[in-house]
């Protein structure tokens, strides 16, 4: 894969180990080739590099596969997920799972990815709804400004939200960056 093909939470493969692209930024110099500067983590260990390319060097694509599964329950640090296909189950520890576990619901489809059938990571829908567990009621008057303040899910997912969101309101969010998109009325 050529390098102008990178972007966020793309595989690569760097010395026989898979990495995922987490930030990446492509800078022109004044005179010279562009360069891609890019901060890669390590599917296996979690361990993070930083490296950088020039325009026109090519990559390996890491041979990751991707297996849509449903996220069934937490134990002991251990997130066991089901293959909807084959019932196959399949357990993640916590350091891999990492901070999308705030975003986990019951029975949520995920893309769990597996490299040399290894499960090494997982892949969340762009958008999850999640009901608000607490949150401080809003002041009257404070509308004239986008004013948030702070709520949070069942699963402990702390999120600025407007004012007039109440608890036990259902909202979206976007597991992305984790940030308020809307009110869902269901």
């Amino acid at each position: 894969m050529d390098v102008s093909q990178l972007k966020k939470n793309v595989k690569v493969e760097l010395d026989g180990q898979p990495y995922v692209v987490v930030q990446f930024q492509f800078v022109k110099p004044g005179k010279g080739q562009g360069l891609y500067k890019c901060k890669l983590k390590n599917m296996l260990t979690g361990a993070v590099i930083d490296r950088t390319w020039r325009s026109g060097e090519k990559l390996d694509e890491a041979n990751v596969e991707s297996r849509k599964m449903q996220f069934l329950y937490e134990s002991g640090g251990q997130y066991t997920f089901m293959d909807v296909q084959t019932y196959e189950q399949v357990e993640l520890p916590e350091d891999v799972v990492g901070d999308d576990k705030y975003f986990l619901l019951d029975q949520l489809d995920v893309d769990v990815l597996f490299y040399n059938e290894r499960p090494v990571g997982l892949t969340l829908p762009s958008h999850v709804v999640m009901e608000v567990a607490e949150c401080e009621p809003g002041v009257k008057g404070d509308t004239a400004t986008n004013v948030t303040k702070a709520a949070k899910t069942h699963t402990g997912l702390t999120v600025q939200v407007p004012l007039f969101i109440k608890q036990g309101e259902k909202i979206r969010i976007d597991t992305r960056d984790g940030s308020y998109v809307e009110r869902v009325n269901e």
